[in-house]
């Protein structure tokens, strides 16, 4: 096995100026679409306005209520609220601090019908019937929101108790003036632990406040305003910080600073090809950035999972869905956002020191999902050249994993990634004898594959949930090894029988892209002689028509899903699929990208076509990664040839070192798979490989 640790050490508190674009192409913003997913249950997303990494993103919040508050065919909207985490499953959480403008003196009789809405990265904006317009933008923690009104009675009603399915906990305000400051708690996603959230609110004309103490307020206008601005900011720290938060920028200044924010972070991979196609690319990588979320303050001060309120030099994150993006989304941003990750490294590392839950816990600094796998995270980051003092969490690292849960199949398999991960840690930390400890922890696996993964004459192996399995069947679990393809291939009877055994997998329509236990399965065959056939896999599920018969509501469906996965359309995706935090989104963008992570916790890549005859990836500060595909035909699939500098490689795969030091691949492109080329120099996972 071979692996490589990067000799590129990224500096912490280094932030790289903004991505010069080429001048012919257009910027990535005015591509991007942020309606993708936005209709029924197909991806749980939103158009609100949003900026990279913030809390806070302002957004429509329709009826009837979705996962992420919205439905792009719906007419009749509530309000608006002021963050939600996007793509999340359990019917979705966030939804603090609804306002709705109305008109006349009853807020509940006025209606919002829609006539016409539009968006891009960092602003939306919506008319109804009614003659009211409003128009939100927003920059790091600080919100706009320009309403035009006619004249006559009018008003803001403000429901302080407002969540999506996740409750609200409490509330406290402080009205002054045209101000409004507080607090809002509310249950993280899926109902576990609690954030709070700190905000200032103030109106930019005067206004009579009416306060039901029920949570709920009415801001009346004079009834000759007509153009009104809120500004809206948010802190995890205290009132005092998000009052500092709020700017004095008019709407436009806004706009044009969330835009070039996100041109900017989107810039960090240039596409050449398609027009769709790249509108198609722009739209998913928009997703991969708009959490986690920056809680930090400019002057240092953040809360961390315990409540306290502690102090840091450079930028700290919240807000995670671990399960769902750590082997997507996470290694997509360990490439592209390398000055951002070394602080979400250490945040992740941080929840090890404060108080780190499975899901949440009582004291988030900002909304959440779930944490299961970061210690692989941090392990995978490690070796990549990030800074991570594992010494000091080394004890917490120990506890965590020993407290695991090996009750039910997946979660076995699962639980021995992460005693695999620790092994690999306190090899690292020179304590030998407690790796060999965890290492041997981890080779269990193999006994809890033989005894439920093995037999697939079972009854229940197709059965969605079947023995207690979250989200998956066992012929989708059954190939959660990722740490030990070797070992895997050895339990199924050698390469020949995992190879048929794939082939099975994929010709019966059981694998399950509305999920991710069983995502890494199409690039198995990386592992093997056989790595065209991942080749030509990875080209169909992201740009061709696929057969899906699973769904995220725990059924096997009667009629499958036949379609393309990834559509830039409201109702992109697969029905019930979650985007997940962008751990769906990235999986594309490696794709399209052509190369894909083959196991977090190794700095290492398979290759695949890339689905644009050109791109280039900003690795780092002056670093620029190009990859060019020779002979690029639409749908040419497999690979003939590769050269790496002007070199040619006997291989598919490059090491994380090679792309973080900038170059040049060249990837030729062929209709018929090139079946020797790389067999002699496979990449697979070990249990036992030394590095």
């Amino acid at each position: 096995m071979k692996s490589f640790v990067t000799a590129l050490l990224v500096l912490p508190f280094t932030l790289f100026p903004p991505v010069k674009l080429s001048a012919q192409l257009p910027s990535p913003a005015s591509q991007t679409n942020v309606f993708l997913g936005t209709s029924g249950d197909h991806g749980q997303l939103s158009p609100a306005a949003s900026y990279p990494f913030s809390m806070l993103s302002i957004g429509p919040q329709t009826y009837p209520q979705l996962h992420a508050g919205y439905e792009y065919k719906a007419k009749l909207f509530l309000g608006f609220t002021h963050n939600r985490f996007e793509g999340v499953g359990c019917k979705g959480s966030g939804g603090n601090i609804l306002i709705k403008p109305f008109l006349g003196n009853n807020p509940s009789a006025s209606r919002l019908v829609k006539t016409a809405e539009s968006a891009a990265p960092g602003r939306y904006s919506v008319a109804f019937s009614n003659q009211i317009k409003a128009d939100f933008a927003v920059v790091e923690k600080q919100g706009i929101e320009a309403y035009s009104f006619p004249v006559g009675a009018k008003g803001f009603y403000i429901d302080l108790s407002h969540t999506l399915a996740n409750a609200f906990v409490a509330e406290s305000h402080e009205v002054s003036g045209q101000q409004l400051n507080g607090f809002v708690e509310a249950r993280t996603t899926c109902n576990v632990g609690t954030y709070k959230i700190y905000y200032a609110l103030t109106i930019d004309r005067p206004v009579k406040w009416s306060d039901s103490s029920n949570h709920k307020l009415t801001a009346v206008l004079d009834a000759a305003d007509t153009q009104v601005n809120i500004r809206m900011a948010f802190s995890s720290v205290d009132v005092a910080h998000a009052k500092a938060n709020l700017g004095n920028q008019a709407y436009a200044a806004m706009r044009d600073a969330a835009t070039t924010a996100w041109d900017d972070v989107l810039g960090k991979i240039e596409v050449k090809g398609d027009p769709e196609r790249a509108k198609l690319f722009y739209s998913l990588l928009y997703r991969t950035m708009q959490s986690p979320y920056v809680i930090s303050e400019p002057d240092g001060s953040f809360r961390a999972t315990d409540g306290s309120l502690q102090q840091t030099k450079y930028p700290l994150y919240n807000g995670w869905a671990i399960w769902d993006n750590y082997r997507t989304q996470l290694p997509l941003l360990s490439i592209i956002q390398p000055e951002r990750y070394q602080g979400i490294t250490t945040s992740i590392s941080n929840l090890y020191t404060y108080g780190k839950r499975d899901y949440a816990t009582q004291h988030e600094p900002s909304n959440t999902v779930r944490t299961e796998h970061a210690l692989v995270v941090l392990l995978d980051a490690y070796r990549k050249g990030y800074q991570v003092n594992l010494k000091s969490i080394c004890d917490s690292l120990i506890s965590d994993v020993d407290s695991l849960d090996y009750s039910h199949p997946d979660k076995a398999l699962e639980s021995s990634y992460d005693a695999w991960a620790l092994s690999q840690v306190l090899r690292i930390l020179k304590k030998d004898e407690l790796s060999a400890k965890y290492l041997k922890k981890a080779s269990d696996y193999k006994t809890y594959w033989k005894k439920d993964f093995e037999d697939l004459s079972k009854k229940d192996v197709d059965r969605v949930s079947a023995r207690g399995l979250y989200q998956g069947t066992i012929l989708q679990y059954r190939w959660f090894a990722p740490f030990d393809l070797k070992g895997l291939k050895e339990l199924m009877g050698g390469e020949a029988a995992y190879i048929r055994q794939l082939d099975h997998f994929f010709d019966n329509d059981q694998y399950n892209h509305a999920n991710e236990p069983d995502t890494q399965a199409p690039f198995m065959y990386n592992a093997t002689a056989e790595a065209w056939k991942s080749q030509a896999l990875v080209h169909q599920l992201a740009s061709d028509t696929v057969v899906q018969y699973y769904f995220n509501d725990n059924s096997r469906g009667i009629d499958p899903f036949v379609d393309r996965i990834y559509k830039n359309t409201p109702d992109a995706y697969i029905r019930t699929m979650d985007d997940d935090a962008g751990a769906m989104s990235a999986w594309y963008v490696f794709a399209a990208a052509g190369l894909s992570p083959a196991c977090v916790g190794w700095p290492v890549y398979y290759l695949n076509v890339p689905l644009f005859p050109e791109l280039s990836l900003h690795v780092a500060k002056n670093k620029v990664f190009h990859i060019t595909v020779e002979n690029y035909v639409e749908n040419r699939k497999y690979i003939n040839k590769v050269r790496l500098n002007g070199r040619l490689l006997d291989r598919l795969w490059l090491s994380h070192e090679e792309l973080m030091k900038g170059g040049e691949l060249v990837i030729t492109a062929s209709d018929v798979p090139n079946k020797v080329l790389g067999i002699n120099n496979i990449w697979i996972s070990d249990l036992f490989a030394n590095k």
